[in-house]
């Protein structure tokens, strides 16, 4: 049995007004970004979803002390490093987590190597789509320093192309903010940062980085892509999906 699955429509919004969250951002800005999650958390409840790369654990842990209860959501692309895939067990010994683990609806295949746009569609944006099915808002810990295409990134604003609230609490944080608090919180290091990885997402396409390099720069390096596709616009694009194998492949584990 198989089904469209709209990726510009998989969630529902109501009652949002666009001059609120104007408002609402440009108060968060002078604010601790607890307030922003506690914001969310307070207007949303259980319509919001933190989506984590779980590259580092500062929102992670602003988050849970703000909303202990909110569901984390982990695009498993099936393609991250080991060292990711055991940095979030630690982490889930760590802290209570809510954990939604969302999986593709592809096999593991090389399409990365001809086409990875359609890759991280497939990996990343179709299954972000479902996780967003039914919600109001998702959170991220997407930071204005990390790229041009981030630049002008709100803390609160309205992702046009899923039709949902995107809060993005550590957006005006730099680097050394979050080395701060990483270092004031104790907090876990991936361990791949030690090895000149200072983006991290799947093994095929990241690479280190050298001294003085953008932070980004081992991110689909010589190819011109910067983003994968989960912080921007998508175009609306209608995919036809095997619900049998959304049931099998998506899962919830705490």
């Amino acid at each position: 049995m198989t089904q469209a699955l709209d990726l510009s429509r998989s969630a529902s919004l109501a009652d949002v007004d666009l001059a609120e969250l104007a408002t609402v951002s440009a108060e968060l800005e002078r604010k601790p970004a607890s307030a922003a999650v506690r914001w969310a958390w307070t207007r949303f409840g259980t319509r919001i979803v933190l989506a984590s790369s779980f590259q580092d654990s500062v929102l992670l842990d602003i988050a849970l002390k703000a909303a202990p209860d909110i569901e984390v959501v982990f695009l498993d692309t099936q393609y991250h490093f080991g060292e990711t895939l055991e940095y979030v067990e630690s982490l889930k010994q760590r802290y209570d987590i809510n954990l939604t683990i969302m999986q593709p609806l592809v096999e593991p295949d090389e399409l990365w190597r001809v086409d990875q746009n359609e890759c991280c569609t497939l990996r990343k944006v179709e299954p972000l789509a479902r996780a967003l099915d039914g919600k109001q808002a998702w959170m991220t810990g997407l930071r204005r320093t990390e790229a041009a295409t981030r630049a002008k990134a709100p803390i609160v604003g309205l992702d046009v192309g899923r039709g949902v609230v995107k809060v993005n609490p550590i957006a005006p944080w730099t680097d050394d903010d979050v080395a701060a608090y990483v270092q004031d919180h104790a907090l876990a290091v991936h361990p791949l940062r030690h090895q000149g990885y200072q983006s991290i997402g799947c093994w095929p396409c990241t690479q280190p980085v050298g001294e003085g390099e953008d932070a980004r720069a081992g991110r689909w390096a010589g190819t011109g892509k910067v983003e994968c596709g989960l912080h921007g616009w998508p175009e609306p694009r209608e995919r036809h999906v095997d619900v049998d194998r959304a049931d099998d492949h998506s899962g919830d584990s705490r």
